[in-house]
Formats: C-alpha cells, sequence, structure tokens
C-alpha cells in the first residue's frame, strides 16, 4: 500500500490500513496529540513460526519509539508453540519434554507479563505495537480496550463473551462457576510502546491446551469460536482464511475501542 503521510494527528482510511505485509510508512504522527484519533497501521502476517512474528515485533518497537513510524497492529497466526511469560512456573507446562519434541512445539520463554500460552492454527494472535503516551493512554484502560475489542469480535459472530474480574483476558459465562476461557492476553511495555498483546480462539484445536495449565490456572477449560457456535466440516478446523477475517474485525473493534479510551482520557483532563 503507498504510504501516507500527513500532518498532525490524523487517522487512514480503512482500505489503508490493512495491508499483507506492507512496509509501514517511514514517519509517524507526532507527540502530544492526547485524545486525537491516530494510526494504526495493520500488518497481516499470515502463518509465521513464534520466534520470526517476536523479531518482527521488537523491530517494530525500535523503531516506534523513536518516532520514525505510526502505531502498529500485527496480526498472525503461528506455528504450534508455548510461551512462557515472566511469572511462568515449568509445572504449568504439563506435556513431557519428549512428547514436545516428537510434535515439534517449542517452548520459549518471553518477556511478557503472564502465565504459560499456547499458540497454534485456528488462533488469532494480534500484537499491538503502541506508544500509549501519544494517546494519552495509560495501561489499565489499554488493556480493557484489548478485552472490550475481543469480546466484540465474538459478538461479530454471535457468541456473548466478556472480561472476567481478576483475571485479564475474553471469557464465556465469566461469572458462572466454570467460565470458558476464550482468548488471552499478556503485555510488555518497553520505551512506552506496547508489544506481545492477544490470542483469540476461532477455530483452534482446543486438544492442544491439555498440554499446559493455560495461564497457570489448573483445570482451566479453553473455548473458541468454533466450538461456540457448533461448526463443522472446514470451518471446526484451523483455517488461517477465517484468522484472517477474525483478525481484520479485531483490528476495526481496537481502533474504535481505542478512540473511546482516548476521548474519555481527553474529558477528564
Amino acid at each position: 500500500a503507498e504510504a501516507r503521510r500527513r500532518s498532525g494527528c490524523s487517522l487512514s482510511g480503512p482500505s489503508a490500513r490493512f495491508s499483507h505485509c506492507a512496509r509501514p510508512p517511514a514517519v509517524g504522527p507526532p507527540p502530544g496529540c492526547y485524545g486525537a484519533p491516530m494510526v494504526l497501521q495493520t500488518e497481516w502476517l499470515g502463518r509465521m513460526g513464534y520466534r520470526t512474528a517476536w523479531r518482527h515485533q521488537h523491530e517494530l518497537v525500535e523503531a516506534r519509539a523513536a518516532g520514525r513510524i505510526a502505531d502498529q497492529l500485527l496480526l498472525v497466526e503461528h506455528e504450534p508453540v508455548l510461551t512462557l511469560g515472566i511469572r511462568s512456573e515449568a509445572r504449568h507446562v504439563r506435556a513431557s519434554p519428549a512428547l514436545l519434541a516428537k510434535r515439534g512445539i517449542e517452548v520459549i520463554q518471553v518477556e511478557r507479563g503472564g502465565e504459560v500460552t499456547y499458540h497454534g492454527p485456528g488462533q488469532l494472535v494480534a500484537y499491538p505495537i503502541i506508544r500509549l503516551a501519544d494517546r494519552g493512554v495509560l495501561l489499565r484502560p489499554f488493556v480493557r480496550a484489548l478485552e472490550a475489542a475481543m469480546s466484540d469480535v465474538a459478538a461479530i459472530y454471535g457468541v456473548t463473551a466478556g472480561r472476567r474480574d481478576g483475571y485479564p483476558g475474553c471469557w464465556c459465562d465469566p461469572t458462572l462457576a466454570r467460565p470458558r476461557k476464550l482468548g488471552a492476553l499478556g503485555l510488555k511495555v518497553q520505551q512506552g510502546v506496547t508489544l506481545h498483546g492477544i490470542a483469540l480462539n476461532v477455530s483452534t484445536d482446543l486438544t492442544d491446551f491439555g498440554l499446559i495449565d493455560a495461564c497457570g490456572l489448573v483445570g482451566l477449560e479453553a473455548t473458541s469460536l468454533a466450538r461456540e457456535l457448533d461448526w463443522h466440516g472446514v470451518d471446526a478446523r484451523g483455517s488461517t482464511d477465517l484468522v484472517h477475517r477474525a483478525g481484520l474485525r479485531f483490528a476495526e473493534a481496537l481502533q474504535r475501542r481505542l478512540r473511546e479510551v482516548a476521548d474519555r482520557a481527553a474529558v477528564a483532563a
């Protein structure tokens, strides 16, 4: 897509926000435009190994911190992998090293918050690379925006979901005794810029969650849009196209939720 350069704080149109691995513009909006709409360049990476996407995040964080690019949102579907957050305990990886090696599933220690998480085909992973201060947004409202955007995507598909107090992410029946986790969330802020993000189960093979105590919660029940909607056939299997479509909906929902957060912050200022 053609790089767009605009003065001040601006919001590019929908067709400009979505691209297939298009390089982001060289110059982002200037700091200090609190509460104003800002660019959120969205990049669809397709199915990609975790380490490759992880390196890409760090490259963009450095560029965003230096003000060379606008805020970014990476959308990706990963090959099967387990990632351990900074609070992770090895005992929450239930599968043996031999089983993981046989299946080709790597275990990677990363710098995000939270516990052990599974990523794999059929799951939307979104990494927001956002300089929070430029938007006048604090971390807690940003987390709430990510959770709300996941719930918005679920609602588009006809699934009711929401947040659960004390347990970040997106949950079906969050107030019941056995809620089902639809989406996970884990972040890191580096040089004032966010990285890592969310994982929303679209048509994920849920049996793979048996490899771990997801999010460090023994007995946690994971779910997906496919399971909640009782999809059959191709929709019930991992599909990059399904993940891509869900990703575009998530990008639109997050942009809207971030505008709401910024508007509230501007009114309170």
